[in-house]
Parts: structure tokens; C-alpha cells; sequence
């Protein structure tokens, strides 16, 4: 996991992992590129490994990801999640990955990209808000979309109360998209994104896993 900030979505996957919903996937390493991030004190108090990138320390995008790619091969990561990782990410690194780079995004793209997506979803009146799971490509929040679910704005909704209930759906869905990754159910073909049920299951099952 790429992360730079508080680390709610690494909860989540953290929980998902422990009570078994993220199998075959496993978090290998967190990787921060801000320093005394929470994320990172979460990762430690549950045991996984952490590293530290700081941006700030390299001359430039190619040299930071040419460590950042150094650390996660040093773990030997198979699949990349963003999580609140501040950083766009150049065709060199996700050609390192090619389609297992997913990231979560506050808001039912393509509407809303980039920062403060429930802010700019209430400044334009809109009646639906929601959460995106996609694939990451060099674009901000533009790759290619796997799954959503929509967040009714409800009247006297601010940012804070939108967000914190998008977060909800957005903790359900993440480790979800995770483990259909892990399990080589996502198929991409240009933009169009479908998720394969899992092997033998049935319509509870795809209900249960949140994605169907």
C-alpha cells in the first residue's frame, strides 16, 4: 500500500485481512512518502513491515520512483493500492504494474476528481455522491473504473458528514476490489472493467462480496 496521510483505508484492509476477506491477498508493506504519517503508526502497531519514501529527498519524479520501486520489490509486491497517496504516478511505475495498481476515490468518477471531491460535490448541487475503486493510470483519478457505489447528500450535509459516509461504503467496497484483484477476477479491456464471479459462487456469495 501507498499511503500519505491518516490511513483509514489501510484500516480497513488491515480488519478485512484479519477476519479473512482479503484472502489470497496479503498486505506485503506500507509505503509512505511523508514522514510521521498515522498510516504508518497503524501498519506498525499491526505488524507490517513499513517503509518510508520521501519525496522530498529526490531530485524529481524519476529518481523517487525508482526507489519507490526498489522498496516494493524488495517486498516483493505484486499489486500496488493508493490509498490517500498525495502523488501521481508516472508511466514508468505503472507500466511496473500493469493493471494491479488500484486506487479509491471519494466521489462517483469521472465527476469530481482530484481533491475535496464531497466539497466540490455539494458546491455543484449534487443529489448523489458516492466512492470509485479504479485502476491507475498517469491521469489524476482517470484510469479505468471497476466498481462504485453511490452516497445519497442528504439535506444539511457538509463535507465532513458527506465524506464519513462515503468512507463507509468506500471500507466496504476497497477490500473487495482487493481480493477479486488477488483472486484474477478483474478483466479490463480498454475501458470496461468486468468482475468475474468467484469460482463456484453463488448470488448470496456475489451479494456478500460487495461487488455484484
Amino acid at each position: 500500500m501507498l499511503v500519505s496521510g491518516r490511513g483509514t483505508n489501510l484500516a480497513a484492509l488491515l480488519a478485512a485481512e484479519a477476519a479473512g476477506r482479503l484472502a489470497p491477498a496479503e498486505i506485503a508493506v506500507v509505503v509512505s512518502n511523508r514522514p510521521g504519517v498515522r498510516a504508518l503508526e497503524i501498519a506498525a502497531a499491526a505488524g507490517k513491515p513499513t517503509e518510508l519514501v520521501d519525496h522530498k529527498r529526490f531530485a524529481g519524479r524519476e529518481p523517487f520512483e525508482r526507489a519507490l520501486l526498489a522498496a516494493l520489490a524488495a517486498h516483493q509486491v505484486e499489486a500496488v493500492v493508493t490509498a490517500g497517496f498525495m502523488r501521481v504516478l508516472t508511466a514508468t511505475f505503472v507500466a511496473a504494474y500493469p493493471l494491479r495498481i488500484v486506487n479509491t476515490h471519494p466521489a462517483l468518477l469521472p465527476a469530481f476528481p482530484g481533491t475535496d471531491a464531497p466539497a466540490q460535490a455539494l458546491a455543484h448541487g449534487a443529489k448523489i455522491a458516492g466512492v470509485t475503486v479504479h485502476f491507475v493510470d498517469t491521469g489524476v483519478d482517470t484510469g479505468p473504473i471497476i466498481a462504485q457505489r453511490a452516497v445519497p447528500v442528504l439535506p444539511g450535509d457538509d463535507a465532513e458528514s458527506l465524506h464519513h459516509r462515503i468512507q463507509i461504503e468506500e471500507h466496504r467496497l476497497l477490500p473487495a476490489v482487493v481480493r477479486a484483484l488477488a483472486q484474477g477476477r478483474l478483466v479490463c479491456e480498454g475501458r470496461t472493467v468486468t468482475i468475474r464471479p468467484a469460482p463456484g459462487a453463488d448470488a448470496a456469495d456475489a451479494d456478500a462480496d460487495q461487488l455484484v
